[in-house]
């Protein structure tokens, strides 16, 4: 940590990919881990496939109930959450590319200006025809009201929390907002991601070639260890704000 830390505080800039491992300590849990919804249930990975959305009602009417049920909503941020707070306040931090949708990060007290959320946010819904864009809470709130699959009200097209399903394309300014972030370091941490869904992976890539150095803070290995300069297998509630601490 120390040795970490040294890299961090010698930084001009850092830039922090995050992915579901940050926030299981809030109670919610990652997917593709021991304890993942995927692992445990494989059938769910259907539910963030856009064909099988689109194309199957049953498939939606399970997904408005996960969305309605998911401990996002209860969930606060954790001490490594806040960590990403306090290097934020050091000045050294470039920006936060998150998988997550979760939105603990802004709740933590991050700057929503240094938060790039390359699959988008639960806490909104679009329209799948018309593109309309609202609170979630609006289409959960007719569901609790006993609509199994709310259609948009405006064109009667399918809604869809506004997050990047597999099968759909990221956003390119957020990509880009996020590439820039990566080739824009002198440090690139990797907290709580697989590395195994690309492009973002490729962000590691594009952060080494600039001349970073990569640390991979991950319970699980991932296919960069072999490339990182330090990889960490501590508990992220604890690594991360030891890395800080320490710089």
């Amino acid at each position: 940590m120390e040795r970490i830390g040294g890299w961090v505080r010698a930084a001009a800039n850092v830039t922090v990919l995050t992915g579901a491992g940050i926030s299981t300590d809030s109670g919610i849990p990652d997917f593709r881990g021991p304890q993942g919804v995927w692992t445990k249930d494989p059938s769910a990975e259907a539910l963030s496939t856009l064909d099988t959305y689109v194309n199957d009602p049953e498939v939606r009417k399970k997904a408005w109930r996960a969305r309605r049920d998911h401990p996002a909503w209860t969930a606060r941020p954790n001490a490594a959450h806040e960590a990403l707070v306090d290097l934020e306040r050091s000045g050294k931090l470039r920006g936060i590319v998150t998988q997550n949708i979760d939105e603990l990060h802004q709740r933590a007290g991050s700057r929503p200006d240094l938060v790039i959320e390359v699959h988008g946010t639960m806490r909104r819904v679009s329209c799948l025809s018309c593109g309309e864009n609202a609170p979630m809470e609006r289409a959960l709130e007719r569901v609790a009201a006993g609509e199994e699959d709310p259609a948009c009200r405006s064109c009667g097209g399918i809604l869809k929390s506004a997050t990047i399903s597999f099968g759909q394309a990221l956003d390119a300014d957020v990509f880009n907002a996020a590439v820039a972030a990566a080739a824009d370091c002198d440090v690139f941490l990797a907290v709580g991601t697989s590395l195994g869904v690309y492009p973002v992976a490729g962000l590691c890539d594009i952060a080494m070639d600039c001349g970073a150095r990569l640390v991979i803070v991950n319970a699980e290995p991932t296919p960069y260890d072999g490339r990182a300069d330090a990889v960490v297998r501590d508990p992220i509630g604890a690594a991360l704000p030891a890395i800080v601490g320490a710089a």
